[in-house]
């Protein structure tokens, strides 16, 4: 016998503000990941992606007790987890013996949080081994805490006590995963901007060495990179390509360009298929040079992501982030004669700044003048060493996860209140918006529109699959 496994999205995120405001609706592709691995071992899994589909709780829960899964799995990231831990509650007063794990970046860090609300397993990181076990164990000995207790990256109860079980080490080789299920998700609905796409989301890698301090991605995925095998990457997207008749590819990983030998085994992968793809990706200023540029607009890049960050040299080495203004400006200078699309990404209300110190952050953006230009207000997300430092000096102030979008702010700062931060996000859109030069080169490139509507819904950040990455 194999279990009946339901992975969800919880219902009711497509009401927060995050979600009414971008218009968004992304593939969850971590959930993806774990389904795979799942059918692999001949499990039946089913996901539901509530938001992307309209489900609201209550449908959703017609669909638990129509299919009568012998386990629900559910993703949550911090806005969306109060949402999650009413799936929860939903789930037991239905029937209190079905099993309820959650994961994700939010309950990897406060775990106790959500055993306190209705969920019986925390998995801890990268979810795809650690859930594969859990199923495993729970098949042949149900919610038995003396077998649960050998897996490793979990968190549970054995009566009041909290139970801990040592880190999973990181995946080593990630070409041992089978591609992401997306024939469980509704690949023909996701969207951007409210507008119907067809966008295939890809991860070649995982981790992030730099570990900055207002970022997860370190603490979550591991300090060490590993990339998959150029060759894997490309099988996945000529077949997703040829499935889903679509070729724009957006990658997720934070730092894409990171591997030179993997982007240009990747390109060469690209040019002897003859894969004609139209991808964007995330980079950073310190690792692309301009023949990488120029390689990777020639075989279909047409937007490039950096994460900037600061236009003040001491927060940017406070933050760890690791490069300097004049790689920026270097680089930036590239983009714009290599004529590819790039977007600089810039916080604004870490503790230490000054008004003044947000101000001249705007002004850096404006003085690189990228095509686009994403703000979001520095939120101390849990498991980084900036919400240690917030929770440590009580500079939080605003503890509704839903407002932990990075569009509000929810700390305040030593010479800054938060009202005070919020205001200077506004002010950095419009100030880097409504500028002449710049709303007249958009209305040449007939995008004026979409700007003029993204500053009158509350100032929407570009990129915005990039959003939910970088703060979680």
């Amino acid at each position: 016998m194999n279990m009946r496994v339901l992975l969800a999205v919880p219902p009711g995120i497509d009401k927060l503000e995050l979600y009414k405001v971008l218009g968004l609706k992304a593939p969850p592709l971590g959930l993806a990941w774990i389904a795979a691995v799942l059918e692999r071992a001949g499990h039946k899994v089913r996901i539901i992606d509530s938001p992307t589909e309209g489900i609201d709780l209550r449908t959703f829960m017609g669909e638990v007790k129509s299919w009568q899964p012998d386990v629900v799995g559910i993703t949550a990231i911090t806005p969306t987890v109060y949402k999650a831990y009413e799936t929860a509650k939903a789930i037991k007063e239905y029937d209190k013996d079905l099993p309820v794990i959650m994961g994700g970046p939010h309950v990897t860090f406060m775990y106790e949080e959500a055993l306190s609300n209705n969920v019986d397993v925390v998995v801890r990181g990268e979810g795809e081994y650690t859930t594969l076990e859990l199923i495993n164990t729970m098949e042949k000995y149900g919610m038995d805490p003396a077998h649960l207790k050998s897996i490793r990256g979990l968190v549970f109860k054995d009566g009041d006590q909290v139970i801990k079980t040592p880190d999973r080490p990181p995946i080593k080789n990630l070409d041992e995963l089978p591609p992401p299920a997306r024939h469980l998700l509704p690949m023909d609905k996701y969207t951007l901007f409210g507008k119907p796409i067809r966008i295939v989301h890809v991860m070649a890698s995982r981790g992030c060495p730099y570990g900055c301090s207002f970022c997860s991605t370190s603490y979550f995925w591991g300090r060490i990179i590993r990339y998959r095998s150029a060759k894997a990457v490309a099988d996945e997207i000529e077949d997703t390509v040829n499935t889903y008749k679509t070729n724009i590819i957006v990658f997720t990983d934070d730092e894409f360009t990171l591997g030179k030998r993997f982007v240009y085994e990747f390109l060469r992968e690209l040019e002897e298929r003859k894969l004609d793809i139209s991808f964007s990706c995330g980079s950073r200023v310190d690792t692309i040079d301009r023949e990488m540029m120029i390689a990777l607009k020639k075989h279909g890049c047409t937007a490039l992501y950096f994460g900037v960050e600061s236009g003040s040299q001491d927060t940017i080495n406070r933050i760890g982030k690791r490069i300097t203004l004049e790689q920026a400006v270097r680089v930036f200078q590239w983009a714009k004669e290599i004529k590819i699309d790039h977007v600089g990404s810039f916080v604004i209300g870490f503790p230490w700044e000054s008004i003044d110190d947000m101000k001249n952050t705007v002004k850096f953006a404006m003085k690189l003048n990228p095509t686009y230009a994403q703000f979001t207000v520095a939120t101390p997300y849990p498991g980084t060493p900036l919400y240690y430092q917030a929770l440590s000096e009580n500079l939080i102030e605003d503890w509704n996860w839903e407002h932990w979008t990075t569009l509000k702010a929810v700390m305040r700062g030593y010479k800054f209140t938060k009202e005070q931060a919020q205001k200077m996000l506004q002010w950095a859109y419009v100030k880097y918006y409504s500028r002449l030069g710049f709303l007249i080169h958009e209305l040449i490139h007939g995008r004026l529109g979409t700007i003029i509507s993204a500053i009158r819904n509350s100032l929407v950040p570009w990129f915005t699959e990039k959003l939910l990455r970088r703060g979680e």
